[in-house]
């Protein structure tokens, strides 16, 4: 397994894990490799620092990655549902919602729902600010 830094045409930023380097260009070849952010497969590979092996002392207390883990995905939960609690809910019309709010068409106000890859895209080249929604938090009880 190979883990790339990777960025998108609109400069999004993540990491990806691949079977080998041969496995990413396959993939990003035919367009199958996209930034989770706004869907673009315009996607290539960021300079990366090896990952080098430390010491057990330079590693991460296991306690303690979870408890970070937890406070990150506690804090991503709050996010979600001050979201789900003050915008409103425009399901599958968010790009038209969006846009018509951004044009002053529509009032101003906070507003969550469903796009497609390719109307985020169509958003993000237009100037409509927009940004996904933290995922629903797992419940702890079903984490491994």
């Amino acid at each position: 397994m190979i883990r790339y830094a990777l960025s998108c045409e609109n400069d999004h930023g993540f990491e990806a894990w691949f079977g080998s380097s041969s496995d990413y260009d396959d993939q990003a070849a035919r367009g199958l490799v996209e930034c989770p952010f706004c869907g673009s497969s315009q996607v290539v590979k960021q300079i990366m620092a090896p990952a080098v092996a430390g010491t057990k002392r330079s590693a991460p207390d296991p306690e303690t990655a979870r408890k970070v883990q937890s406070m990150m995905m506690e804090a991503a939960g709050q996010v979600r549902a001050h979201v789900e609690a003050n915008f409103d809910n425009v399901g599958d019309a968010f790009a038209r919602e969006a846009r018509a709010i951004h044009e002053g068409k529509s009032e101003e106000r906070g507003i969550y729902g469903h796009a497609t890859p390719a109307e985020v895209r169509a958003l993000k080249e237009d100037g409509v600010p927009c940004a996904p929604l933290p995922p629903v938090p797992i419940d702890p009880k079903k984490v491994n």
